[in-house]
């Protein structure tokens, strides 16, 4: 991306990634400037595709989603098609927040699924991710904490637009 962002992008940015539900006012506010440039601001970037989504973020303990599970796996062949394929299938589980096709790894995929207990995770396994075309190994860990949880991205490396 060739976006160029001034110090209050940068500010419109860090407030609504601290907080997407903060009203146009709110952020106008925190970043000192009015609304109707601050709103004109947040429509460029998301316009440019900078703001991509705003979401509400849940916990999943509350719902009962007690265990969150890293799955490695490995695929057959290396195929636009085979990689195409399996990220269609998975798309379609809930269970699954993450999926990146990976390098420096004896896995080709890992995923990061939420599911209430073990049970759940053994049944999402065996019912699902070994079922799919091309899948010919799994490696799981367990999470047992979560050290840091955030969606936040490190804004310090962002282009600056030229004064």
């Amino acid at each position: 991306m060739t976006e160029k962002f001034d110090s209050f992008d940068l500010k419109i940015l860090a407030e609504l990634q601290a907080n997407g539900g903060l009203s146009n006012q709110e952020v106008a506010d925190r970043v000192g400037l009015s609304a109707s440039p601050c709103s004109r601001r947040i429509h460029r970037l998301e316009s440019a595709g900078v703001i991509r989504e705003r979401v509400v973020r849940l916990e999943p303990r509350a719902l009962g989603l007690d265990l969150t599970v890293l799955i490695h796996i490995r695929m057959d062949r290396h195929t636009p098609e085979r990689f195409a394929q399996f990220e269609s299938v998975v798309r379609g589980y809930p269970e699954v927040q993450e999926c990146y096709l990976i390098t420096g790894q004896e896995a080709d995929y890992q995923l990061k699924i939420t599911v209430p207990n073990m049970d759940e995770y053994q049944r999402f396994l065996l019912t699902k991710i070994t079922r799919i075309d091309g899948v010919i190994g799994v490696h799981s860990s367990f999470v047992l904490r979560q050290a840091i949880d955030t969606t936040a991205l490190p804004l310090g490396y962002a282009r600056a637009a030229s004064s």
